[in-house]
């Protein structure tokens, strides 16, 4: 093949595993912001040399800009043919995109073509795998058969969800997709969330291998998941799903998450600072005492007080405006404050597979 081949994003999404490698030539922010799955990021141009193109062309000519950025696409192209796929053997297959399937793209795929790889280039780009990402969502959030797994803060909702995943159930974690717990409390320590861009990605993904015969089971979010947000087609499709409903005793609760956020615990100052953040909601005594219970190192009556004066009344306002069938779901649940949580969880995972 001398010269690459064009192919549309349905064509290439459905015949993924008929490439071997998936190239995004765009610069690593653009990367990073979101990306075809499985893609490698090798790019014709870099973060900064995007922006001395994009000045040159701003400053001085549009020829001028695309002189000086054919010198560094041609550097770059080198450095990648010598470099990542030096080892490439002749039947080697790669299908190669930018932002909307132009000159960067064409750049690296014609030289891939030239040098005998078969290569394809996505038509359209990245946009047009933007454009599917939604589509898919659209299309198939509606038609998974939803269970909801709905139950106050501290129910053990995402721990009952592993387990049953580990079972071979179909599960949908939006919280893990989204790197967030879920409240003021759950950003993961030391990392962040993905954009929205890449939140949908992934969601179409997890959507695209389920089969819509089986249940599925997903947590009951709100709309909002940290920054990220929910597509509409998805959450009314959870909104409008069978639940069942996960109750715990508050001490239990409380225990649980005592030893679910130890990040807080080794760092008070932050949780300190999280707390502060709901003073326009509980005015400054209820603020202060939590401050002090955290003073005091009393996690979990701290933790107790939270449940029961600002996440409970939050979640069950929420959950009986939002989802439709909740006044008929199963209900499971577990008396004993002193039980091991964990094996609570398991026994509730095997209650939920059995209907």
């Amino acid at each position: 093949m001398k010269e690459p081949s064009p192919i549309s994003i349905d064509d290439a999404m459905a015949q993924t595993s008929n490439f071997d490698a998936i190239i995004d030539v765009r610069s690593p922010l653009e990367f990073a912001l979101d990306h075809a799955p499985g893609a490698i990021n090798l790019p014709v141009l870099d973060n900064d040399e995007r922006v001395i193109v994009g000045t040159t062309n701003a400053q001085v000519s549009a020829f001028d800009a695309k002189r000086q950025g054919a010198a560094m696409v041609a550097r770059n192209i080198g450095n990648i043919i010598a470099g990542p796929l030096a080892d490439k053997p002749a039947d080697w297959r790669p299908l190669v995109y930018c932002w909307r399937g132009g000159n960067r793209s064409a750049s690296l795929a014609t030289v891939l073509a030239r040098v005998g790889w078969q290569t394809h280039v996505l038509d359209g780009g990245y946009r047009a795998y933007r454009r599917w990402v939604i589509a898919q969502i659209n299309k198939l959030a509606p038609a998974q058969s939803f269970h909801v797994v709905a139950g106050r803060t501290g129910s053990g909702k995402s721990r009952i969800l592993q387990r049953l995943a580990a079972r071979g159930a179909q599960v949908l974690d939006l919280e893990a997709l989204a790197n967030h717990r879920g409240s003021v409390l759950g950003l993961m320590p030391d990392d962040v969330q993905p954009s929205q861009k890449r939140f949908e990605s992934l969601l179409a993904n997890a959507l695209g291998g389920f089969d819509p015969a089986q249940p599925v089971f997903v947590e009951s979010e709100s709309r909002k998941i940290g920054k990220v947000q929910i597509p509409d087609a998805l959450i009314l499709a959870m909104r409008g799903a069978t639940c069942s409903v996960i109750e715990l005793p508050t001490v239990l609760r409380a225990r649980f998450l005592t030893q679910d956020y130890p990040h807080f615990l080794r760092q008070p100052a932050s949780l300190v600072t999280q707390l502060d953040r709901l003073r326009v909601l509980h005015g400054n005594d209820r603020i202060d005492t939590w401050r002090e219970m955290a003073a005091q190192a009393d996690w979990e009556a701290l933790v107790a007080a939270l449940l029961t004066e600002h996440y409970d009344p939050a979640y069950d306002k929420s959950m009986g405006k939002n989802y439709v069938l909740l006044d008929q779901a199963r209900v499971l649940s577990a008396h004993d404050a002193d039980a091991d949580v964990q094996l609570v969880f398991d026994r509730l995972a095997d209650q939920l597979l059995t209907g």
